[in-house]
């Protein structure tokens, strides 16, 4: 069992270099205003952490108290709709899309599955999961200031991207708990039709604590650009983040957070769990690509909120990642599609759903920072490389990725994390990084902006994959992972659920 974890987790390292020795330049206009500086301000990333708003203290009391900052009512407006879109996306888009790949005798315990999980992780991340994701602390983990949801109330603010612009804090509270809920949901797959309910309820909670909110917090948490005035406050700033958002780590929506994160966990369950019965001998066919399409199409409508929704704003860039994520996935779509067709014959229905989500999974850390024509790249590229992962690689090293969680969201992520460092470039046509010193667009530099996006892939490998060894390890021995050679036989939704998804 670990020599397969290792030579997995090699093969992830190698590609992940790899890819970067592979980028596409083309000819783009640049951005319309550039700044070229000396000094970098770390980028806007995707998800701004949330900080009261207070006076600024002063040596001397102001002739004039400063009006207090205002939500901006159409931003508001448009992070609830964000909020209820990637809702969608998890209950029923994913729990429809997984639920259809699997074979009938397990549709429902998918289906209840995705449902628990997103219960749990909602009440988990209002106790404790928002105050380490979002609060100061370490570079690598937050506090317990806010555990409880403690302080935040109606009246309190949440930076955006933007000086002075501000949402509620609830609205941003909300926006950040759907994506701790489908995150965890999104590793079921890997090891979905074997193993026990209790077990994956278990282990979810420690790996949620102990993966994705630290995660969270490397890569998102910062004191919002009203903190930035010069140089000397910059300095602060990056002293308080988060360890990879300091570093420059590029992730608009995901890519490591959630994709490589869930990837690389649900390697290790599909392994540690083991192979289904009759894996590689019987047919385990998907027995409804229809409900499959269906839970497609609204992970892909739900992936608006998800993506255009972590600009925090009502924008113009919050249109960048819009059009991205439509471009982007129609490109990934065609690309499998034809791939496919190429190697056997006939285009399914399966390789375009997975080309759909290999190019949402790509173009999430980078469609608020590429433009249109990076995006596009990024979709065309993006499905051959994860078609061969799944049709050949894990065939080759033996392990049963049931639902392709690994090679689909692992490796998409780790791409799409690489190719944002490439297209963000202004003379790719992408947004540049932001210099809030300067007010204005810092200069690319390509050595500095690839290290630490692979400083950013490194670091969610090593640590979900540590993570989840362990957690596994824990549950195994006080639960155990799998089910009864009887149960799975039978199927999951009666043997433990006790129901069953069709009655004909």
């Amino acid at each position: 069992m670990m020599k397969k974890l290792l030579s997995m987790f090699a093969l992830v390292t190698m590609l992940g270099f790899g890819f970067t020795g592979n980028t596409l330049a083309e000819d783009a206009a640049p951005a319309a205003e550039t700044v070229t500086t000396t000094e970098v301000a770390p980028v806007a990333e995707a998800v701004a952490p949330v900080a009261e708003v207070a006076p600024a203290a002063t040596e001397a009391a102001p002739a004039e108290a400063a009006p207090t900052p205002v939500p901006n009512k159409g931003d508001t407006a448009w992070m609830l709709i964000a909020t209820v879109l990637v809702t969608l996306m998890v209950i029923p888009g994913l729990a429809l899309f997984y639920g259809g790949l699997v074979r009938q005798k397990n549709m429902l315990s998918v289906l209840m599955q995705v449902f628990m999980i997103f219960s749990l992780m909602a009440v988990l991340w209002a106790i404790y999961g928002y105050s380490i994701a979002f609060t100061g602390g370490s570079p690598f983990f937050g506090g317990l200031g806010k555990a409880f949801l403690a302080g935040v109330t109606p009246e309190s603010l949440g930076a955006t991207f933007s000086k002075g612009v501000y949402i509620p804090e609830l609205v941003f509270v909300a926006f950040q708990l759907t994506f701790a809920a489908i995150t965890p949901a999104l590793i079921i797959g890997a090891f979905a039709e074997r193993m026990k309910f209790s077990a994956i309820l278990a282990f979810m909670v420690l790996w949620f604590t102990f993966a994705y909110l630290p995660l969270a917090h490397m890569v998102w948490y910062w004191d919002g650009p009203d903190a930035i005035t010069d140089a000397a406050s910059l300095e602060t700033v990056v002293a308080n983040a988060g360890w990879l958002w300091a570093k420059g780590a590029l992730d608009f929506a995901g890519g490591t957070v959630v994709h490589i994160n869930a990837g690389v966990a649900g390697l290790v369950g599909a392994i540690m769990v083991g192979k289904r019965i009759g894996y590689g001998k019987e047919a385990m066919t998907p027995h409804s690509l229809t409900l499959t399409m269906v839970g497609a199409a609204l992970l892909w409508v739900g992936w608006f909120g998800f993506n255009a929704g972590s600009n925090l704003e009502a924008n113009g860039y919050a249109a960048l990642a819009l059009v991205n994520t439509i471009i982007a996935t129609g490109a990934a779509t065609l690309s499998w599609t034809f791939s496919e067709w190429l190697l056997k014959s006939k285009p399914s229905m399966l390789g375009a759903v997975s080309g759909a989500v290999a190019g949402l999974v790509a173009i999430t850390p980078a469609c608020g920072f590429v433009g249109p024509m990076g995006a596009i790249v990024i979709g065309l590229l993006v499905s051959p490389i994860c078609y061969f992962m799944v049709a050949k690689v894990k065939y080759l090293l033996g392990y049963d990725d049931a639902l392709d969680v690994f090679g689909i969201h692992a490796i998409g992520g780790i791409f799409g994390a690489l190719a944002t460092g490439v297209f963000v470039n202004p003379a790719l046509g992408g947004a540049g990084v932001v210099d809030y010193v300067a007010n204005g667009v810092a200069a690319y530099d390509f050595g500095a902006q690839m290290t630490a996006q692979l400083y950013a892939v490194g670091t969610a490998i090593l640590l979900s994959a540590v993570v989840s060894f362990i957690a596994f390890k824990i549950v195994d021995v006080l639960i155990g992972l799998r089910v009864s050679e009887e149960s799975e036989r039978e199927g999951l939704d009666t043997s433990q659920h006790g129901e069953r998804a069709y009655h004909n």
